[in-house]
């Protein structure tokens, strides 16, 4: 059996979006990736993101915020960055490590000017979504396209 790609999301505070996808990767591709998340300047889990990846069966209220020096010992096959900061800052991994871009709106931004909760969770909804739907191509759509 081939070993499992190891993939490392990174955001910059490894609260949100970076966290939704190692709990997505987990979900629906454990059986070929080893998912691993941190930031560049983490800050806490955020509750938004922890509530609305419970509502659809995803539980990430044990993941801890971490920085990306806590995983450098990791041999990463792909680094992906999911915040335009981080894809900025992101430091240099050893070895074969590939790092792909993969930008996300950032919920708590769009949720500040929300009039309602239900208004705020939408945001993290939609973007919930959208890194389920990037994670669900994984592999495949790490690789760059192929001339015809």
């Amino acid at each position: 059996m081939a070993e499992k790609l190891k993939i490392l999301f990174l955001c910059t505070g490894n609260s949100c979006r970076s966290q939704m996808a190692e709990g997505w990767a987990q979900t629906l591709k454990g059986d070929l990736i080893e998912p691993h998340s941190a930031g560049t300047d983490p800050h806490g889990m955020n509750a938004r993101a922890i509530q609305v990846m419970a509502e659809a069966g995803v539980d990430i209220s044990k993941h801890t915020s971490k920085h990306v020096d806590d995983v450098m010992y990791v041999p990463f096959d792909y680094v992906v960055t999911v915040c335009g900061h981080a894809d900025q800052t992101c430091p240099v991994f050893p070895g074969q490590t590939r790092v792909v871009h993969v930008g996300f709106d950032d919920p708590p931004k769009l949720a500040q000017g929300a009039a309602t909760e239900e208004e705020a969770l939408s945001h993290y909804r939609r973007v919930r979504d959208e890194i389920q739907a990037f994670v669900s191509g994984l592999p495949d759509n790490l690789e760059p396209e192929t001339a015809a």
